[in-house]
C-alpha cells in the first residue's frame, strides 16, 4: 500500500524532473565558480599589464 500511495504522490516523470533540475542546478554552480576564477585571472592580468605600464612611464626619459 505504501508503494501505491507513493506513486500517486509523485509521478516517474516528476522524479525525473527532479533530478535533471538538480543536475543543472549543480552545474550551474561549477559555471558560476568557473566564471568567477576566469573573472579573477583577468582582473590579475589587467593589474600587472596596468602595473608594467606605469613602471615603463615613470622611467627617466634621456633626451
Amino acid at each position: 500500500m505504501a508503494k501505491a500511495l507513493f506513486g500517486s504522490v509523485v509521478a516517474p516523470h516528476e522524479l525525473r524532473v527532479a533530478e535533471e533540475n538538480a543536475a543543472l542546478r549543480a552545474r550551474v554552480r561549477r559555471l558560476e565558480a568557473e566564471l568567477a576564477a576566469l573573472r579573477e585571472e583577468r582582473d590579475a592580468t589587467i593589474a600587472r599589464e596596468l602595473l608594467t605600464m606605469t613602471r615603463e612611464q615613470s622611467a627617466p626619459v634621456l633626451a
